[in-house]
């Protein structure tokens, strides 16, 4: 699997000779002094290419704390200019030529508001190497054996663009496909949740011996496990190779929310998963760098980016502990303007020493989400194909 390691080269190696040098550290948690300067003149390189291409950013950056002038130092970070993530929904703004986009994707399901997001080559080639070295770093990349995928996710069909699926057939590319199925299944016309075909796979799996892997949004295999349950199926005993990573929260189904710690016990009681092999990651199509929890399940910010919480009222940063607004800031992105992008979640960030899994990096906790219930998400329209379901 070593092809999703391989160098990846910006668009203009002279205008992003930074973002290149910071994008090339393969550590995904490494830190120190001169990674903060190096994270911050990636960022000056990053805004003014922006700047140059996008009018909408150029105006954004010139009326932003800064005036346009670059950053001084890491602790000035809270002075970017960010793009609040529903301003994707509505307006579709690149940084590249229309030929140079070689991916769109959308944020939301079948209906509501879409994050309209466009990935040109090196973004989206970065951002695949990114997420496969954080894999890398936890062992989970390069297995040999085949591997019984179960996506609780979107069945693929024709113009099916969401960022969720997309992502999950990628990570299908880090061990060898022995076979399939999704907890999503398109029925012709839409998507379906169809808990008694996941119960089967499980079961098959089980009887077969291969190690498995689930991915996707974690409502979905709840939902299986309760139907398990309710039939009386006794636990069955998974490879203990097999690997859960989940993406895409509850949003939208809060009422049936497993807590995490009861959801991974429930995991390892009834597949038999080791809970050091039950993941949660968080991303956005909207800011596409994979945050992945350690083994203390805490999501911890890579090498690549860094985090700000900002108050609700005021829109100030926060110190560690306190609640507000995530605003994730990343230069790896040059197709659209979303390099500092304030988000809809709760969060808090903490010190890595109150982790203790060993990570030098800081980590966070989403503690729900705060907008209008137009504002949509693709856990949100998936969340409501399981209405009838449980």
């Amino acid at each position: 699997m070593s092809q999703y390691l391989e160098p990846v080269e910006v668009p203009d190696p002279a205008a992003l000779a930074h973002v290149q040098q910071l994008c090339d550290i393969a550590e995904p948690y490494a830190v120190g002094p001169e990674l903060d300067e190096l994270f911050v003149r990636a960022m000056n390189e990053s805004n003014a290419w922006h700047a140059a291409r996008s009018p909408f950013f150029a105006r954004l950056l010139e009326a932003g704390p800064t005036g346009g002038a670059p950053l001084g130092g890491i602790d000035e970070l809270h002075r970017l200019p960010y793009v609040h993530a529903n301003f994707f929904k509505a307006h579709e703004v690149v940084s590249v030529p229309e030929q140079d986009v070689a991916l769109h994707v959308t944020s939301s399901g079948t209906t509501g508001q879409k994050s309209q997001m466009f990935f040109d080559q090196w973004t989206l080639r970065n951002g695949q190497r990114m997420v496969a070295r954080v894999f890398d770093s936890y062992g989970w990349l390069g297995e040999d054996e085949p591997v019984n995928y179960l996506l609780s996710n979107y069945q693929p069909r024709p113009g099916l663009n969401l960022g969720t699926s997309f992502t999950d057939e990628y990570l299908c590319h880090f061990a060898p496909v022995r076979s399939v199925e999704y907890a999503l299944k398109h029925t012709g016309s839409s998507h379906e949740f169809d808990p008694f075909g996941c119960a089967r796979a499980l079961l098959r799996f089980a009887e077969e011996g291969a190690p498995v892997r689930i991915l996707g949004f974690p409502a979905f295999l709840s939902f299986t496990l309760d139907r398990m349950r309710d039939l009386g199926l006794p636990p069955v005993q998974l490879d203990p190779r097999s690997l859960v990573v989940f993406g895409g929260g509850w949003k939208g189904h809060a009422d049936k929310q497993v807590a995490k710690p009861e959801l991974y016990r429930r995991i390892h009681d009834q597949l038999g998963i080791p809970d050091e092999r039950i993941r949660d990651g968080y991303g956005a199509v909207e800011h596409s760098v994979l945050y992945m929890e350690c083994a203390n399940h805490r999501l911890h910010v890579p090498t690549w980016s860094r985090m700000l919480v900002r108050d609700v009222g005021t829109l100030e940063p926060l110190p560690y502990g306190e609640r507000g607004y995530a605003q994730f800031v990343s230069p790896y992105i040059t197709s659209v303007p979303a390099q500092s992008v304030l988000m809809g979640d709760l969060v808090s960030q903490h010190s890595p020493e109150e982790c203790g899994c060993g990570l030098p990096t800081p980590w966070f906790a989403v503690h729900g989400r705060a907008g209008v219930s137009r504002n949509r998400s693709c856990a949100v329209a998936a969340a409501e194909l399981l209405k009838g379901t449980s």
